[in-house]
């Protein structure tokens, strides 16, 4: 006997939370937001003491504390403008990425290799700004430094969901296995730097 059903269509398939990390979009999100936020307000900083070479930053508040010490230095317009204008064009597209993401968004492997090469070469230049900071400029920029944080954050966790999702071509059990450390990683990563800093400037501290 003839079954009289007709054969149902294959539903479509789900992304899955690879395809779709919606905790990485929120980092995204919320960390482009804060790293505009501080590139916005340094820009204003640097604006003001562009137009009065006398004006004292907001975030200027001992020796080391100094963000007017370290936008009058050479590093500080490494491109030949303010740094901080590289904020306000980068950090909105990691903001529409991540709202684009948590919209539905399912982004191809050529979108996540540009974010990797993007955060890569943020995080490489944070760095070396880290580097200027401590042993050439001699002074610490609170806002820079909460980019610092944002960026190293946003690179960590891009760079463990590329290899989790395979999109270099390989490496997806490396991705699951410092997924389980993912947050010890980012600690020590930050720790690093606090020692750093304590250690370049422990006479000032000491002296307080």
């Amino acid at each position: 006997m003839t079954s009289t059903h007709a054969p149902q269509a294959a539903a479509p398939a789900t992304p899955g939370p690879a395809a779709r990390p919606r905790g990485l979009a929120w980092l995204f999100v919320i960390g482009g937001l804060i790293g505009l936020a501080a590139s916005f307000t340094l820009t204003l900083e640097k604006l003001e003491k562009l137009t009065n070479p006398a004006y004292v930053p907001s975030c200027s508040l001992n020796p080391v504390v100094s963000c007017g010490s370290v936008m009058d230095s050479a590093q500080a317009a490494l491109f030949g403008f303010p740094n901080p204008l590289i904020g306000l064009m980068t950090f909105p597209v990691v903001v529409t990425a991540g709202a684009a993401i948590l919209g539905g968004f399912v982004a191809p492997r050529w979108f996540w290799l540009g974010m990797q090469l993007g955060t890569t070469l943020a995080v490489v230049f944070i760095h070396w700004l880290v580097v200027q900071s401590l042993y050439s400029i001699g002074a610490l920029c609170p806002y820079c430094m909460i980019v610092w944080v944002v960026t190293i954050a946003i690179f960590w966790y891009t760079t463990l969901h590329n290899l989790k999702a395979g999109h270099f071509g390989g490496g997806r059990s490396v991705g699951v296995a410092l997924g389980r450390f993912h947050s010890v990683v980012l600690v020590v990563w930050y720790l690093v730097i606090v020692v750093l800093i304590l250690q370049r400037f422990w006479d000032y501290w000491s002296s307080l």
